[in-house]
């Protein structure tokens, strides 16, 4: 059996992974899936902690998480319905060229 500290390598790897693309990337695509990858890792945090106790899985920990990906899929659908429309109108999914349409 795989032991907690090696989920929470992974859960810090996952979340690192989210940071590159909130830090490197422009396209607003890209952003919501660096997003997305960090609301995966603190989830899956969140229940790599709640099993570390072997024999004892917290049922808690499993509804809130549960809640958090129904919560996290609506949110994205959202975000992508108005990166959609945001295409339409400007024609570009340039984060830098958006922001010098303000005004």
């Amino acid at each position: 059996m795989i032991e907690t500290p090696h989920y929470l390598v992974f859960s810090f790897t996952l979340y690192m992974i989210g940071i590159y693309c909130l830090v490197t990337k422009r396209n607003m695509i890209r952003l919501l899936l660096g997003i997305e990858i960090l609301i995966n890792a603190a989830n899956f945090n969140f229940i790599s902690l709640a099993s570390s106790i072997p024999g004892l899985i917290d049922p808690l920990a499993l509804s809130i998480v549960t809640v958090s990906i129904g919560l996290a899929a609506s949110v994205s659908a959202v975000a992508v319905i108005i990166i959609v429309y945001a295409y339409r109108h400007y024609g570009t999914l340039d984060v830098r060229m958006l922001k010098r349409l303000k005004g």
